[in-house]
């Protein structure tokens, strides 16, 4: 693994064992899925997360489905394409694997060929999130300060990770670089995961509420916004966590670049633009309250989208494993 302190999840002796994103960072406990509805329930109730992370998931539970008779073979694998491709309608890289799995399964693909087609997605993409963070190092000033929103490390992918994986290479460089990461409400992934990745890493870094982001960029504190993506449409608009597209309002505001970090896998060349993209609704109650905690009235009305979807407009280059991609994007992939 790119980094070996985390492992979010791996294939051992027939079953998918996924690191509990929901448990940290007080816990650190790892769950066994022996069967394909327990990877579908992981990944829909973000025990495992992340668009590159949710494909290669989908990828090992479509192995986890091949194994036994080779007789029913195929029909276990539709019926578990099917399932693991209703958790998550936002992250294109779950689409991207399953159709990848499926199309090897199509020219004949034993179970062992298939299991071999899903460690090859997790390590490719080990060196996508390397290549991402060579490619956008180079765009973080030295000893600037890094605004960045949900988690987008290697909790999220199979590597080093994305927006965080550029973060991490500036670093590794030498550049003395800090980083202010966003809460990320309503589920609090920029102040469970990302804090911890960091921590871990050695970066020095400040946590804020969503709602401070405006106030860091009011009193110059930020030279540069890089975040993540679960889906780009071929015009360069972007899909990711909710809050998003008002950091690249505040961005354009304040004559800050804002750079979106993802592999092309996250692209989606079928969808002309944002309008197309599908945004993902979550429970009311992930915002009446957090864990078992009410914070709200039950009876609380709620509007939960995981997502946003930033205009191209507003986005100074998208950092793939290519190179930094810059507009007009419907030309440069």
């Amino acid at each position: 693994m790119a980094d070996s302190r985390i492992e979010p999840i791996r294939w051992d002796n027939g079953a998918v064992v996924i690191l509990d994103q929901t448990r940290l960072p007080q816990e650190e406990v790892y769950l066994r899925c022996e069967r394909v509805a327990q990877v579908a329930e992981a990944i829909r109730s973000l025990r495992v997360r992340g668009a590159p992370l949710i494909g290669i998931t989908a990828a090992y539970g479509l192995a986890l489905a091949a194994q036994g008779k080779a007789a029913g073979m195929n029909i276990r694998l539709r019926e578990a394409a099917q399932i693991l491709g209703a958790t998550r309608p936002t992250a294109r890289n779950l689409f991207w694997a399953i159709d990848r799995m499926m199309g090897r399964a199509a020219t004949g693909a034993t179970a062992d060929q298939l299991l071999a087609e899903a460690v090859a997605i997790h390590q490719e993409d080990a060196e996508t999130c390397r290549l991402i963070g060579e490619n956008g190092r180079s765009l973080i000033p030295q000893g600037a300060t890094v605004l960045t929103i949900c988690n987008t490390g290697a909790l999220a992918t199979g590597g080093e990770g994305t927006a965080l994986a550029v973060i991490k290479a500036a670093h590794a460089s030498g550049n003395p670089i800090k980083v202010i990461a966003c809460e990320t409400r309503p589920l609090l992934q920029g102040a469970r995961l990302t804090m911890w990745e960091l921590l871990r890493a050695g970066i020095p870094a400040t946590l804020i509420t969503d709602s401070m982001a405006g106030t860091c960029l009011q009193r110059g504190m930020v030279e540069v916004i890089i975040v993540g993506a679960d889906r780009i449409a071929c015009n360069g608009d972007s899909a990711n966590k909710i809050g998003t597209y008002s950091l690249a309002v505040l961005a354009k505001h304040h004559h800050v670049p804002f750079y979106v970090a993802a592999p092309m896998s996250t692209v989606d060349l079928g969808l002309p633009d944002g309008e197309h993209i599908p945004i993902e609704e979550r429970h009311a109650d992930e915002v009446r309250g957090f864990r078992d905690y009410p914070v709200a009235p039950e009876e609380t009305e709620v509007f939960n989208p995981s997502f946003d979807v930033t205009p191209a407009d507003l986005i100074t280059g998208i950092i793939t494993e290519r190179g930094v991609a810059r507009a007009p994007y419907e030309q440069g992939w």
